[in-house]
């Protein structure tokens, strides 16, 4: 396998700088590979896991070879590109090799600084990147998008992959989204289906941002509020998954301007219909005590996120499959 791919990238170096720009032609080669690594695996007689980790480790090579001719700066082009035709086979083959996964996934960063080419197809579907960023998403559609997005999020997880400033592969900022976190983006959007899966995996609600003056939760909250007694159900829905994973909110550090003398006051003067309507549970804002149950889910997930252990260190806690569910987020 090894030869092959030496042979291959070999006579790679004659193609054209942008050869692999357009999405059909890293297609093609995703499927050159794909047929490549079927090949070795059955003439050989070896594991196929083993052929796809040799075919990502020989991509990576030429990569960095590319990198450290440059004076180790990326080239970008199809030297760069082809660092998504190693995504796609990875995820095609699902490799279950954590190290490669992740060793892939730090070429991508040290190169780019974002993960933009992954989550943004994910949140917006795949016509979307072309239009925000002038690429077009390697996945056929947004749902393969979306298990792609999990896919390598489990791989990042266990490796505990942190990038600059200790920044996990989760919470690394959409630089063609005004560099915001991907949960930030999906909250705004009102996609609750892609704030449970980030959640679960430990996206983090209180990131530090401080080029943007509203939080996640500070921003959803007004946002609600400006309807009248008639709320969409997407915003409701990412409300409710947010509180899941916060002990409590304190919504009178939301007005920054005036000083409330008590909690009630506060929440009352803010968001009286989110309060009157249930939207917003006494118990979560300060008006109330949090259950002991719920705080006790988010000190478990704390201790759990420290220890890169969301969402599958779950399942090995010895309690019952319901408190798993609730820790886990998937019930209230």
């Amino acid at each position: 396998m090894d030869i092959l791919m030496k042979c291959f990238f070999e006579n790679f170096e004659n193609a054209e700088r942008n050869s692999l720009h357009a999405k059909y032609r890293r297609r093609a080669m995703v499927a050159y590979f794909n047929t490549l690594i079927e090949g070795c695996r059955l003439g050989q007689n070896s594991e196929e896991q083993k052929t796809v980790r040799e075919a990502i480790i020989s991509i990576l090579r030429y990569h960095e070879q590319s990198r450290s001719k440059n004076s180790g700066v990326c080239m970008m082009g199809k030297y760069h590109n082809v660092l998504y035709v190693a995504l796609k086979i990875c995820y095609d083959w699902q490799l279950q090799d954590t190290e490669t996964v992740a060793a892939l996934l730090d070429e991508i960063y040290a190169c780019e600084r974002t993960f933009e080419r992954l989550f943004v197809g994910a949140l917006f579907g795949t016509n979307a990147p072309h239009f925000i960023a002038g690429w077009k998403s390697d996945f056929d559609n947004q749902e393969e998008n979306l298990r792609a997005m999990v896919f390598f999020l489990d791989h990042a997880t266990n490796a505990a992959c942190e990038y600059d400033n200790q920044v996990r592969f989760i919470d690394v900022s959409i630089e063609s989204c005004g560099k915001m976190s991907p949960l930030k983006i999906a909250v705004q959007l009102g996609l609750p289906d892609k704030v449970h899966i980030l959640l679960r995996f430990g996206a983090l609600v209180d990131l530090n941002d401080h080029q943007h003056q509203d939080t996640m939760i500070e921003g959803i909250l007004k946002k609600l509020n400006e309807f009248d007694h008639s709320y969409p159900y997407n915003l409701v829905s990412c409300l409710q998954f947010l509180l899941r994973v916060v002990p409590s909110i304190n919504c009178n550090n939301f007005n920054k301007h005036k000083q409330e003398s008590t909690p009630f006051e506060g929440v009352m003067q803010q968001f009286p219909n989110l309060v009157q309507d249930c939207i917003l549970p006494m118990n979560r804002c300060g008006l109330q005590p949090p259950e002991l149950k719920h705080l006790a889910r988010c000190a478990v997930r704390s201790q759990l996120w420290l220890n890169c252990q969301l969402p599958n260190g779950i399942r090995t806690l010895p309690i019952p499959e319901t408190l798993q569910k609730y820790i886990d987020i998937l019930e209230d």
